[in-house]
Parts: C-alpha cells; structure tokens; sequence
C-alpha cells in the first residue's frame, strides 16, 4: 500500500445508509446521500444506492460526471454557475436555485437539450446562507414556474453550515409555510419540501417535524455516523469507514517547547506552547496539504497530535504503550473536515475495502 492511505470500508458504508434510509422511509422522508465528501468515487456512491438512497447528491459537476453511468436520479446541491448551465443540465436531473438569472440559464440549457429540468427554490430560514427571503420566495417562484423546460420541484433550506442556526419546529414550519403559499398563489403541487442535512436527523420522529418535510441530505451522517446539530454519535451507525494510515519518518526526543525567538509559522500563526520537558516526538508524512490536523484523531488515543506543516504532521508517542519504530504505520479516524481533505487531496491513496 502507498503511503499515506485513505482506507474506506463500503460495507460500512452501506450499511450506514441501509440503517438510515430505513428510518427515514419509515417517516415518508426520502433520502439524498451527499457523495461530495469523497469526492463522488464512483463505488462508492454504488454502496450508497444499494444502501437504499433515493437520491445521490454532489456540489461539484466533476464528481457527478464521475457517476454518469449510474442509475439513481443526481442533485447539484451547489448553487450553479451560469457558466455551467449546460453542464448542469446534462449530469444532474435536480438542482437548488436561488437567483432568477440562474434559472433562465438553466432553461434556455435545458430548451437547447430538449429535456425538462428541475429546480428547488432554497429559501434562507436564518442560516444566512444561500436562498432567497421567505418574503420574496412567493415571487421568485412565479418567476421560475413562468421558465420553459424548467420544472419547480419544490423548496428547500439549509440549516448549521454557515450561521449555527439549528433546525427548529419554527423554522422547519416556515419553509412549509412558503411551500403551501406558492401552492395557494399559482395553483400548482410542490412535490418536495427538503428540510436540511444532517443536523435535522434528530427532529425525525418529533412534533418539530412538519409532515410537508420530505427529503433530507444526508452527508455526515451516513459517511462518519455523526449527527452535526450537536456533534454526537448516531447510535447505530459506524464511525469507522474511513481511516488515514501514514507512515512514521521521524522518531526523536526534543523539547516541547522551540528554542529561540517565536514568529509566524508557516501559515501565518504565532503558535503557542506547553512546555513539558522533553517528549518523543514522531514525525509522520502527511501534512495540510493533505488533511486538516483538527479533524484527525490517533486511533492510539495516547498519541497526542502536536501540529502539522504542509508536508508533516509532528506527533507526541511518550505516552504511548506501542513500541513506534521508523517505516510503521499510525491509523486515524477522520471527521468530516478530515475525510473531505484527504479524499481530496491527490497526495493521498485511496483503498476501497
């Protein structure tokens, strides 16, 4: 194996997604596996459709031309660039729109390729991320559904990615409220009213959540067993389908502190230290280029992650009861910053297990 490794289990991952499309079927919620954070691998995404998703979505056009060939309907979950309206239509059979423009791209790409495409209406609830505010959504939509070859599917919203805001009985019944607004205004049936991602699992099954809401995206939840309103396990649900092995080119005892006069490292930070006398220190050969060192945790939990450069991650080993030599292997689970970096980064192999 080449070094260092992101090992992915698919049967874990299936069966994440088997275990979780179950419950949300169960609450006539249907289910997008969110692919990008391994960057759409194509078996991957296969283990998820066996696993029972109903759809499989992806922000980037390059991972869902990546996944042409397979049979499962394919959302652009990133605004589109109007640069791309033709690709958009090509590989992806649902795409969330917010912006006028965008859609009349999309339609006049849509015309052009004889195909109807369809659009959800993402609706800005609070997080302050993307979509339009609900006062303007009944408008918006007006406009969209006067498009030809462009079909509105229904609205959406996203919740915790850029402000915090956590999925709530209110403002899930906001968006549904839009929903029935358009619906009264223009005379038309909403398919899909998508409340969010994976901090809105624990609303499954409670009064919070409106009956209206019917699809959810799911990324860390199906991939690193995580629900993301407050960052806890999933019961049920495996942690483990991915892990980074890299390899040691370093052990040396130093001091925990440097020596000399303190600048900026090599990201522009003026790091600070515990001082701890002298400790064993390994080196292994993977670095920010490859992985994010706060989202990266020693299988070996008495390893301590000391902080990273580019290219090399500097770890304390004192405590730790394996007797570490040069050319081993350290594991690591991933959270969901580190599996996006290091799918990502093509320094780093990928072995699908």
């Amino acid at each position: 194996m080449n070094y260092p490794a992101l090992i992915i289990d698919r049967a874990k991952l299936q069966e994440n997604t088997e275990i979780f499309s179950k419950r949300c079927h169960d609450s006539g919620i249907s289910v997008a596996a969110v692919s990008k954070v391994y960057c759409g691998m194509a078996e991957l995404v296969q283990a998820q459709v066996d696993g029972g998703a109903d759809w499989i979505a992806d922000s980037r056009i390059e991972n869902l031309a990546k996944m042409r060939d397979i049979k499962i309907p394919k959302i652009l979950l990133r605004l589109p660039m109007i640069s791309q309206a033709k690709e958009v239509v090509e590989l992806s059979d649902l795409s969330f729109v917010s912006e006028v423009a965008t859609c009349k791209a999309l339609s006049d790409a849509a015309v052009a390729a004889g195909k109807v495409h369809e659009v959800l209406l993402m609706v800005d609830v609070g997080d302050l991320r993307e979509g339009v505010w609900p006062d303007r959504a009944v408008d918006v939509a007006g406009e969209i559904l006067s498009m030809a070859n462009i079909k509105l599917k229904g609205v959406g919203a996203n919740l915790t990615c850029y402000g915090g805001v956590l999925p709530s009985g209110e403002n899930m019944s906001l968006l549904v409220s839009v929903a029935e607004e358009i619906e009264s205004r223009y005379g038309v049936t909403l398919e899909m009213v998508s409340g969010g991602n994976s901090s809105s699992i624990n609303l499954i099954g409670t009064d919070d959540m409106p009956s209206r809401v019917n699809m959810l995206r799911l990324g860390e939840s199906l991939t690193i067993g995580y629900e993301t309103a407050k960052g806890t396990r999933v019961p049920g649900l495996h942690g483990d389908v991915f892990t980074l092995a890299a390899e040691i080119v370093e052990i040396q005892t130093k001091p925990s502190v440097p020596i000399g006069e303190i600048g900026r490292n090599a990201f522009g930070d003026i790091p600070v230290f515990e001082d701890r006398g002298l400790r064993k220190r390994a080196i292994v050969a993977i670095g920010q280029q490859d992985m994010r060192p706060d989202s990266i945790f020693p299988k070996d939990r008495a390893i301590l992650v000391l902080g990273s450069s580019s290219d090399h991650m500097i770890l304390d080993i004192t405590d730790s009861d394996s007797d570490w030599k040069i050319g081993d292997v350290i594991e690591f689970n991933l959270g969901y910053g580190g599996v996006l970096a290091a799918s990502t980064s093509d320094y780093v192999s990928k072995v699908i297990i």
